[in-house]
């Protein structure tokens, strides 16, 4: 990779940092897909490139990737090239006569049954019960509070972690969410008994809070990570011998669905689930839909004729 295509990127990179205001995760992922697209052409320089050689790096990328991050990537590179464009650093943007199309599978959402869901937070409230040693009374009801926000919300996970004690405020029930892009969005909690849990785990971490400044703060002050909580998870999918692999963002998936199938307008869950375009919430839909057999089947008055 030459040092043209290096400082290029690197200056585009900060310039998302500071005026795009993108979060480091969204950075490393965007300084990824320009490195390897920018070593694809090795010595030649990335302000030249033509249509043509684009057509080829898409073709490199779907010979090499799943559809959905080939065209991630693409994204990233596509961005970037409109950024040397509006900067005058290149005279033509190859991306304006590209046409592209990416045949993604469709994937629907995995969600928790709901008697499964209930069958896990049993086993936490339980082991909340047992413990008998103030370490594991607090670590437990840590991670009562982390699932039933989890479940009680659709945050996703980066979000969980990243809350801080200024975000929550117990006495309206209402959570401020900083999303992809640091969009924020409110959310109200709707269950009394979860409140009252999440007044009773801050007024128990009030210490470790105070000194992390993060709502979900471990025993020893430090703030949850996405793979902590991921282990949690699987610890107390074992306890409760529950076959199924469960991941944090499968309560998200959960959340929204179970909404969808209450006849919640899509519009809301779009709001709270903090998707930028309805087309994202409305892969719920499919999940949903996938109910409509057990439902006709069970429900519906012709299976009680006699005839």
């Amino acid at each position: 990779m030459n040092y043209n295509a290096t400082s290029i990127i690197e200056k585009y990179i900060a310039y998302c940092k500071m005026q795009k205001m993108l979060d480091e995760k969204t950075l490393k992922a965007y300084r990824a897909d320009l490195v390897l697209f920018s070593r694809f052409f090795d010595s030649q320089n990335i302000c030249t490139l033509t249509v043509s050689d684009i057509e080829s790096y898409v073709g490199y990328l779907n010979q090499n990737f799943k559809p959905k991050t080939a065209k991630r990537k693409i994204a990233s590179i596509k961005a970037f090239f409109h950024h040397l464009e509006y900067k005058d650093i290149i005279k033509i943007n190859p991306f304006n006569k590209v046409r592209l199309k990416f045949r993604e599978p469709l994937l629907l959402p995995k969600t928790i049954p709901l008697y499964t869901v209930e069958a896990f937070l049993s086993t936490i409230y339980k082991e909340h019960s047992l413990a008998s040693t103030t370490y594991r009374q607090k670590r437990t009801l840590l991670d009562i509070a982390i699932i039933e926000t989890l479940f009680s919300t659709g945050i996703r996970i980066s979000e969980l972690c990243n809350l801080k004690i200024s975000d929550v405020n117990l006495y309206n029930a209402s959570i401020r969410i900083y999303g992809k892009g640091s969009k924020e969005r409110m959310i109200q909690l709707g269950n009394n008994d979860v409140i009252h849990l999440l007044e009773s785990y801050k007024n128990r971490f009030h210490l470790e809070i105070q000194r992390s400044e993060y709502f979900f703060t471990n025993p020893n002050a430090t703030p949850v990570s996405d793979q902590s909580v991921r282990r949690m998870i699987n610890k107390y999918c074992s306890l409760a011998a529950i076959d199924l692999h469960i991941t944090p963002h499968m309560f998200r998936h959960t959340f929204a669905t179970c909404l969808l199938e209450a006849d919640v307008d899509i519009r809301y869950i779009q709001e709270m689930l903090g998707h930028s375009s309805i087309t994202v919430t409305e892969i719920y839909t499919h999940v949903a839909l996938s109910k409509q057999k057990d439902i006709l089947t069970t429900k519906h008055p012709r299976g009680s004729f006699k005839f």
